[in-house]
C-alpha cells in the first residue's frame, strides 16, 4: 500500500516539473518577438553608438566617413571642456531626487483615494490618467520645443529656471504665501523650499503619476479583504491598519514605481539632459562627442536604478504564498 500511494505522488510532481517547464518556454517564446528585433536592429546601432564615442570622425571630400580611435577624448571633452553638459547633468539629477519622493507619496495617496467605494470611482480614476494620454502627444511635443527653445534663446545660462514668467501653479504657490506658513511654523528652509517646489510643479507631478497610480490600485485591490476583516475584528484603526498591513503589501510596487520614476523622468523627450545630447549632437563635427555624452549619461542612470534598487529592495515585504 505504501509503495503504490507514493508512485503516484511522484507522478504528479513530475507532471507539476513538467507544467512549469512549458510555462517558461512559453515566457521565451511571448519576448521572442522583442529579443529579434534588439538583435537585428538595436544592437548594431548600440555598437556603433559605442565605436563613435571612442572615436573621431573624418568627413572625406568624395563624400562618405571613416572614425579614427582616440580612446577617452571625447568623454574628456564632455566631462570637463564642455562648459553645461555637467551642471545640466548634476542639476537633472537634483531635480530627480526631488521630483521621486513627491510622485511616488502623490500616486499611492491618490491610488489609496481611489481604490474607497465611492459613487463615480471610475470616472475620478479617468481624470487622474488623462494626463498621461495629453503628454504623450501634442501637449508633449509642445513641451520639448519649449524647452529646446530655451537653449537657443538664454546662451548665457544653461539651465532653463524659468525666470521669464510665472506659472499657474507658480502663482498658487505665492497666492498661498506658504513661506509665511512655515516660517511661523518654525519648519527648515530646505523643507520650505521643497514644498514649494512641489507646489509650484504640481502639473507635471500629477501628469507624470498615471501609470504609478495604476500600479499602486493593482497592488491594493490583490490584498485580500479577510485581512482586513480581521483587523476591524481586532479593533484595528484606519492608520494602523494602513501602516501595518496595506503599506507592507504593496511595497513591492513601491519599488517597482521609484524605478519607473526614475527612468521616464531620465528618458522623458522633455528631459533637460537628452535636450542637451541631441542640441550638440545636431552641431557640427559633434557626433562622437554627443555619443560620449549618451553613454555617460546612461551609466549614471543605471547607477542610481542599481542604487535605489538596493536601498528600497532592503524594506520590501514579499507575501509567501506557499
Amino acid at each position: 500500500m505504501t509503495n503504490n500511494s507514493a508512485i503516484p505522488a511522484k507522478k504528479r510532481k513530475k507532471k507539476i516539473a513538467s507544467l512549469d517547464a512549458r510555462k517558461a518556454r512559453a515566457g521565451w517564446w511571448f519576448i521572442m518577438p522583442f529579443l529579434a528585433i534588439f538583435l537585428i536592429v538595436y544592437l548594431p546601432v548600440i555598437a556603433d553608438s559605442i565605436k563613435f564615442s571612442f572615436s573621431k570622425l573624418i568627413i572625406q571630400s568624395g563624400g562618405g566617413y571613416y572614425t579614427e580611435f582616440v580612446g577617452l577624448e571625447n568623454y574628456q571633452e564632455a566631462l570637463f571642456e564642455d562648459p553645461k553638459f555637467v551642471q545640466i547633468l548634476v542639476a537633472g539629477i537634483k531635480q530627480l531626487i526631488f521630483d521621486i519622493p513627491a510622485i511616488v507619496i502623490f500616486s499611492l495617496f491618490m491610488a489609496v483615494l481611489l481604490n474607497q467605494k465611492m459613487f463615480g470611482r471610475a470616472l475620478f480614476r479617468a481624470i487622474f490618467f488623462i494626463p498621461v494620454i495629453i503628454g504623450t502627444g501634442v501637449v508633449e511635443y509642445i513641451d520639448q520645443n519649449n524647452s529646446m527653445l530655451s537653449y537657443m534663446i538664454d546662451s548665457s545660462s544653461s539651465i532653463d529656471n524659468g525666470a521669464g514668467g510665472a506659472t499657474a501653479s507658480e502663482s498658487l504657490a505665492e497666492a498661498a504665501n506658504l513661506e509665511w506658513l512655515f516660517g511661523s511654523m518654525k519648519v527648515g528652509g530646505e523643507l520650505m523650499d521643497y514644498v514649494v517646489g512641489i507646489i509650484a510643479n504640481v502639473y507635471d507631478i500629477i501628469s507624470r503619476s498615471g501609470v504609478q497610480m495604476l500600479i499602486f490600485l493593482a497592488g491594493l485591490q490583490s490584498i485580500s479583504p479577510a485581512i482586513y476583516e480581521s483587523c476591524q475584528i481586532d479593533g484595528a484603526a484606519a492608520w494602523e491598519t494602513f501602516w501595518k498591513i496595506t503599506f507592507p503589501m504593496i511595497s513591492p510596487m513601491i519599488l517597482v514605481n521609484t524605478i519607473y520614476t526614475v527612468i521616464d523622468s531620465f528618458t522623458r523627450s522633455s528631459n533637460s539632459v537628452m535636450l542637451y545630447i541631441d542640441y550638440i549632437y545636431k552641431e557640427p563635427n559633434k557626433h562622437v562627442v554627443s555619443s560620449a555624452m549618451s553613454w555617460i549619461y546612461f551609466l549614471i542612470v543605471l547607477a542610481l536604478i542599481g542604487v535605489v534598487s538596493a536601498v528600497i529592495s532592503g524594506y520590501v515585504f514579499y507575501q509567501r504564498r506557499d
